[in-house]
């Protein structure tokens, strides 16, 4: 690292003066050094933070070395060979520990020791191997986090900013801010205190490894209030989400809200920003659920505004009470977001930030932080099933933006907490307190078999996305041809007049002809071999979402365990196991062209084997016979053409012998087609419940999926 702080270049292992007195002297170092490492491994146990700093410096320097090797021209071909040998022992050891603790293999990835810790334990070692260090290699510098002092836009990204025309108009209307009198009054000093002089964060994350004491980490919730006073008529909140709410009312503004996916997390936030009076509130989340926030904020609270961020901020209403933008925008929309006057800040999938390195973090971080400076107590709310992937240092940065910790200490609340223990780090019972403290602080964590009283026993749960690709784009394109086409057949057969012997009014007649111009549409697409119709749109549709069903994939089966996908095409299949496999996570398959025997052996290691993450099944060949209640979670990527075919899918899932409430995620392309074919799968599943169940569900067309699709986008088209 230089001494601003930033990474340096890949040529800086050449600047040190005299690399090597003796060309030999780092390898035996970095040859003892893998050698602790992988006998800390060998236990079976997951490394901790120490060995793995040690992991990767190792891996670092072992790269410096190999590239010196190759390029050192005083070095003969025979010594280069030799050196290069001894490398490749020290990598295959690395690789090994890595095998039996796969949370190293992100260590790996990295291009250069990013904490003190680790640059110091670089410095040491190439003392130690007689490397001729410069004076910029002695000293000790660290990128830090964002505080509160740092700028909220890095100077990189001030040629990006953009300021919509709506903002403009806001701020036009509105110039000020209201002020914070409270922060005209000089803060009484803070006396010291016993905790001052001790080191508390590492202590702060082992009470998380070490001080659970079996007890689950969630605060103390108030009961829920006998009368639901706060869902809109129609709606009901579960006894679990009642709960949170009532935190809220009673004054908490803090939480990492860490429930499993499927308990109404993004429900629990809009309401908890309307108990609090936290507008205009700011969404941070990610692209595939930043439509479903927007229809969440419309249905749980109706008399507020949602406005979705799109690219450079095309329609957005600065005027509405949230504000919803997705992680891949936000570096272009930190000059006024940052002064907008937010009252609140609600980060999604907030395992997304842990790497307080990453621009994302910082940027987050610094609207935090932004947002803390303006407002009194803010409502700040991290989202997460999965606040720890890799190690137990994945809370620092949530914990940064609720404002527990700053940097590497606690703030002056979580301190007080901490303080009222009596403890400190060197007492027995200071690990299971300090838990407890932190945990105080607003972490609230239940899983569905927690809350399974509050849940149905399977439930389909509706996500729908943006497809603002280029392909996107053309799907919509091809949606509004076709629409043309049936009217323009509409337009001939109406001119036609009516038939001889046709009974019935106007309207019926209008109907009358809108049905048979979609019924000859359809006979059409059955037998076309080539063109634009209401299938091959379908199926574009499908390989537009396929990425975006993988990402939430990826996102459930780290929070919950194992997911299964289900899609209609090959193609779709094929672009999920890619896109799972650059994630790491390992797939099985289920297609039709499968024996018998491969099939079965590819359900029982789902069912059995735990490293197992995704079953990645056709919606035509596994919807039927198959036993996959190893998982308790179904994403359907590609909607069927029946309502039968969905329900067989998720009851490959929701069986005898399932503990778990299932739960369907259906990915629906929001503004095409796909919409209205879920809403016709659903009214024809009310047929089956009135005729098989005794439901009094209102039973809709007898017609076809397709049919009915055609029929609606044609009456589209005449409105």
């Amino acid at each position: 690292m230089s001494r601003s702080g930033q990474r340096t270049s890949p040529t800086r292992p050449q600047q040190r003066k005299n690399r090597h007195a003796n060309n030999d002297g780092l390898i035996p170092v970095l040859a003892r050094k893998v050698r602790e490492v992988e006998a800390k491994a060998a236990d079976g146990k997951k490394l901790g933070p120490t060995n793995r700093t040690k992991f990767q410096v190792i891996a670092f320097l072992m790269r410096e070395e190999r590239a010196r090797a190759k390029s050192d021209p005083e070095l003969s071909d025979a010594a280069r060979a030799e050196q290069l040998k001894r490398l490749d022992g020290i990598a295959t050891i690395l690789a090994k520990t890595a095998a039996r603790d796969t949370s190293l293999i992100s260590l790996l990835e990295s291009e250069s020791p990013s904490t003190a810790t680790a640059q110091k334990m670089r410095r040491d070692w190439l003392l130690e191997s007689g490397t001729e260090l410069s004076p910029d290699d002695l000293i000790i510098t660290i990128e830090r986090p964002v505080t509160k002092q740092d700028s909220v836009i890095p100077p990189e990204l001030a040629d990006k900013q953009v300021v919509p025309p709506s903002v403009k108009a806001r701020q036009l209307s509105n110039p000020f801010l209201a002020p914070d009198f409270s922060r005209l009054s000089p803060a009484a000093p803070t006396p010291r205190r016993r905790l001052d002089s001790w080191e508390l964060l590492g202590p702060l994350f082992k009470s998380f490894e070490y001080g659970a004491g079996g007890q689950a980490a969630s605060m103390d919730l108030p009961p829920a209030p006998p009368i639901d006073r706060y869902s809109p008529q129609g709606l009901e909140l579960m006894h679990h989400q009642s709960r949170f709410i009532e935190s809220v009312r009673l004054g908490h503004r803090s939480f990492l809200l860490a429930d499993e996916p499927g308990l109404g997390k993004t429900a629990q936030s809009v309401l908890a920003a309307s108990v609090a009076g936290a507008y205009p509130l700011l969404a941070v989340v990610p692209n595939v659920v930043k439509m479903n926030w927007a229809r969440e904020v419309e249905r749980w609270t109706p008399h507020r505004r949602a406005t979705v961020i799109h690219g450079d901020g095309e329609g957005l209403d600065a005027f509405a009470d949230i504000v919803i933008v997705n992680y891949e925008v936000l570096d272009r929309h930190l000059s006024w977001l940052s002064t907008l006057g937010f009252k609140g800040m609600v980060v999604d999938e907030a395992h997304f930030i842990k790497n307080l390195h990453s621009q994302r973090s910082r940027l987050v971080l610094g609207l935090a932080d932004a947002i803390r400076s303006t407002t009194p107590d803010p409502l700040m709310i991290a989202l997460t099933g999965t606040p720890l992937i890799n190690d137990i240092d994945d809370f620092k940065a949530i914990w940064q933006f609720l404002g527990w910790i700053d940097g590497n200490k606690p703030t002056a609340t979580l301190m007080e907490h901490l303080e009222e223990t009596g403890l400190t780090p060197a007492d027995f019972g200071f690990y299971a307190a300090a838990r407890e403290a932190v945990i105080d602080m607003g972490i609230v964590r239940r899983r569905k078999l927690d809350v399974a009283s509050d849940l149905p026993s399977r439930r389909v749960v509706d996500l729908p996305v943006e497809l603002d690709d280029e392909l996107g784009r053309s799907i919509r394109q091809a949606e509004k041809e076709l629409a043309a086409r049936l009217v323009t057949r509409y337009q001939r057969a109406a001119a036609a007049g009516r038939p001889a012997g046709f009974e019935g009014d106007d309207d019926a007649h209008r109907k009358h002809l809108i049905r048979l111009v979609a019924q000859s549409e359809l006979e059409e697409s059955k037998s076309a071999k080539s063109g634009e119709n209401v299938f091959t749109m379908v199926r574009r549709i499908g390989q537009a979402k396929a990425g975006l069903a993988s990402d939430y994939t990826a996102q459930l089966a780290r929070s919950v365990g194992k997911v299964v996908f289900f899609a209609k095409h090959i193609d779709v299949m094929d672009a999920a196991e890619e896109a799972f496999a650059a994630r790491d996570l390992k797939t099985i398959s289920i297609r039709g062209d499968q024996s018998a025997l491969s099939r079965q052996k590819e359900i029982d290691a789902f069912n059995n084997d735990p490293e197992v993450a995704v079953a990645v099944c056709s919606l035509t060949a596994a919807g039927v016979g198959l036993n996959l209640q190893a998982a308790s979670n179904v994403v359907l990527a590609e909607l069927s053409w029946t309502a039968a075919e969905q329900t067989q899918a998720i009851d490959r899932v929701h069986r005898i012998g399932q503990e778990e409430p299932v739960t369907a995620w259906r990915i629906i392309a929001a503004q095409t087609i796909d919409s209205k074919i879920a809403e016709l799968i659903d009214a024809k599943q009310g047929l089956a419940a009135r005729a098989l169940d005794g439901s009094d569900v209102e039973v809709g067309s007898a017609d076809s999926v397709q049919l009915d699709a055609l029929i609606h986008l044609l009456e589209d088209a005449l409105a």
